[in-house]
């Protein structure tokens, strides 16, 4: 999840304007499992369709391996429990994405040497993944300072690839039917051409590590669609292509303490957006700043429809290159948006997503965007939420599962 103000330039404008012309919905009827792609030249992707399969509804798993402060002993064996585990499976999700920071395994002196107190308990915690039958997606998710120097430092690009070499070696026992390989969460990289090198460096050291495992790739900085319009695919076919999806963040995010400045002065909005709509709350609006954005929200007319062609942008990129795609980030901060508007928006997002036989994988699990809800020690699912995203409803007393 994003944690930094996405700003659109003219450039990514233009691109999202031109895509729009050349979009043409050619795509698998709703809810369909999306077979193995094949590129212009008729190629088929190196995806086997079985794996595509297992990625068709997913949820993240934050704040555990990753985005925490605390990755202590207690902490890593209580965040995540096989009650949790089994709440996710009878919700309906078939895989989750399991988010991990690589600081507590990363030794920059010796990149090739995985700390081993913290690698036993991610394996550990891999154990107990699989053994639920849920597949995996292992993503590297780091915090913003490792990002930073990876995209200004080549020395640090070679120490992170031989990292990563270590660590898919290590992964590589485990089910390429059910692990995928994430090379790195929102890479912060502003320039496509230097995140095509770095993405391609770190890509060849996952499979040299991990010959038989598909690989999950991105576009640069934020990972959203009009990032994922200036990438090419990776030479390895056997690569699923990610993007997130949080359009607009002025809705998505509003009330949200990090990322643009404006975001904590807007609470309350509206899904769909219009001027009408959005005109009683401008007069309590506290910063210019906001009260712009929430004008331009209003102006830009958000909907279904708008939601579609986004999402219908990402799938011809796809399509026309022959290859596997999946949007493994979406939600909607839950603490300031209207329930019913949030829960329109995710039904919208997901609708949107199935229509092109893009698998999705939400964001999150128990979080402040959740599908579940923490009440202290137990965590309840929000049966609302469940059902926008299309899984079966819970045929069982709703008691939660212990901490």
């Amino acid at each position: 999840m994003r944690r930094k103000q996405h700003r659109r330039g003219f450039a990514t404008r233009v691109v999202r304007a031109f895509a729009l012309v050349l979009v043409v919905c050619v795509t698998p009827a709703a809810g369909q499992t999306p077979g193995q792609p094949r590129d212009a030249a008729g190629r088929l992707s190196g995806v086997p369709a079985s794996r595509l399969a297992r990625l068709r509804r997913g949820i993240n798993l934050s704040h555990w391996f990753a985005q925490s402060r605390d990755y202590s002993a207690k902490h890593l064996r209580g965040h995540t429990t096989r009650g949790d585990l089994d709440l996710i499976r009878r919700l309906g999700f078939d895989h989750v994405r399991f988010t991990v920071e690589p600081a507590p395994l990363f030794d920059e002196a010796r990149p090739s040497r995985l700390k081993g107190e913290h690698l036993r308990h991610l394996d550990v915690a891999l154990d107990m993944l699989m053994a639920s039958g849920v597949a995996v997606v292992f993503d590297l998710h780091p915090a913003d300072e490792f990002k930073l120097r990876l995209r200004a430092d080549d020395r640090f690009v070679s120490s992170v690839a031989a990292f990563w070499r270590a660590l898919a070696r290590h992964l590589s026992r485990r089910d390429p039917e059910r692990l995928f390989l994430e090379i790195l969460n929102e890479p912060m990289v502003e320039d496509p051409r230097r995140w095509t090198d770095i993405q391609t460096r770190l890509a060849a050291a996952v499979r040299e590590g991990a010959p038989h495992h598909t690989i999950v790739a991105t576009g640069p900085r934020w990972s959203a669609v009009a990032q994922l319009l200036l990438m090419e695919p990776l030479a390895d076919r056997n690569v699923v292509y990610n993007f997130h999806f949080y359009e607009p963040h002025t809705f998505t995010h509003q009330g949200a303490t990090w990322g643009a400045d404006f975001w904590p002065h807007l609470k309350g909005l509206p899904y769909p957006s219009s001027p009408e709509r959005v005109a009683p709350l401008l007069p309590s609006v506290e910063t210019e700043a906001a009260r712009a954005a929430l004008k331009d929200y209003g102006g830009e007319r958000w909907d279904a429809a708008r939601v579609g062609r986004e999402v219908a942008l990402a799938a011809e990129w796809a399509r026309r290159r022959g290859v596997a795609l999946t949007c493994n980030e979406f939600g909607v901060y839950r603490r300031y948006a209207p329930p019913a508007d949030r829960l329109r928006w995710i039904k919208d997002a997901r609708e949107a997503f199935e229509r092109h036989g893009i698998g999705w994988t939400m964001w999150d699990y128990a979080g402040d965007f959740g599908v579940a809800v923490r009440r202290g020690r137990r965590v309840e699912p929000d049966e609302l939420t469940a059902a926008a995203l299309g899984l079966r409803p819970l045929r069982w007393t709703i008691g939660g599962t212990d901490r």
